[in-house]
């Protein structure tokens, strides 16, 4: 994703307190954050070599 484009509310000291974004960037985001979110609870899980995907890819018929 690259730069937001984004307009910002703020307070009476000029200081952020929100942004409104086009809603393709916000769905982005969202999209962004359950991917993290899925990569975070799957990080301890074994993995496998590509020869060994490869072989059972092969075997379901799948490759």
């Amino acid at each position: 994703m690259g730069n937001l484009h984004g307009k910002y509310i703020v307070d009476e000291n000029g200081q952020k307190t929100d942004i409104i974004l086009p809603i393709n960037e916000y769905e982005e985001l969202i999209e962004d954050l359950h991917d993290l979110a899925v990569i975070a609870e799957r990080k301890d899980e074994p993995t496998i070599s590509l020869d060994e995907l490869k072989r059972k890819l092969q075997a379901d018929g799948i490759l």
